[in-house]
């Protein structure tokens, strides 16, 4: 039996190091590419105010969130569910580090510790759409999929939308992995031409690229794919 768990969520923001929360999490089960009535859906209390462009985005206010409960009340629970799944996430670093952090505020191991592997759909579409916009609307209407009901982002909705992306995208495929084509070697020319002329490269450490990588997830999220830095990325990939 292959199970797997699509997933979304919503946040208060665009990065958990600056103190955003994650304010609502869904869940939608697969079983043998086919979906399930079995879902998880919960909205959260994050103790955190809501910047503006992230309410603009997903529409939930903070006085909606009052009586709901706070991600410890669910952690357990949450787990229990995607425990040994195959994780589906789209643009799954942003995802992934905001309950990455929720998680380690509790002392859990990190999300990927729970499920057997986690795949990241816009990865996915990038490597089989180079150069198209690969947001969640734009594979709906690429794969014939009816998003005529989202209207905002909402985390339950797009999670199921997402399944039925995945299912269309992947169909009559054996395995789910997308290989990465092998990167040509350079020619002798080239390579003498580099030796010749050394570059003094300076790396960012760890906490600068993790900082980075989270910043652009965040915008890769509230624009749908849509910013600059995405556009450039794909140029150069």
């Amino acid at each position: 039996m292959m199970r797997q768990i699509f997933l979304d969520t919503e946040t208060t923001g665009l990065d958990p190091l600056q103190g955003h929360r994650v304010i609502e999490i869904a869940a939608v089960e697969v079983i043998n590419r086919r979906l399930t009535d079995n879902h998880f859906h919960v909205y959260l209390n994050p103790d955190h105010e809501i910047d503006i462009g992230a309410q603009q985005v997903h529409g939930i206010s903070l006085e909606f969130l009052q009586d709901k409960p706070r991600f410890p009340e669910v952690a357990d629970e949450f787990l229990k569910f995607i425990a040994g799944s195959e994780l589906i996430i789209h643009n799954a670093p942003f995802d992934v580090s905001f309950l990455d952090r929720e998680l380690g505020s509790l002392g859990r191991e990190p999300l990927a510790t729970h499920c057997a592997r986690i795949i990241d759909t816009l990865k996915m579409a990038k490597d089989m759409r180079p150069g198209q916009r690969n947001n969640l609307d734009a594979l709906c209407r690429a794969y014939g999929v009816d998003n005529s009901s989202r209207t905002l982002h909402g985390a339950l909705l797009d999670a199921e939308l997402l399944a039925d992306v995945y299912l269309a995208m992947t169909r009559g495929q054996e395995s789910l992995m997308m290989d990465i084509a092998e990167t040509p070697r350079a020619t002798s020319t080239e390579t003498a031409t580099t030796r010749a002329q050394p570059l003094v490269v300076i790396h960012a450490d760890e906490t600068e690229l993790h900082a980075h990588q989270n910043y652009l997830a965040g915008l890769d999220k509230a624009t749908e794919g849509a910013s600059v830095w995405t556009r450039l990325a794909d140029t150069a990939e």
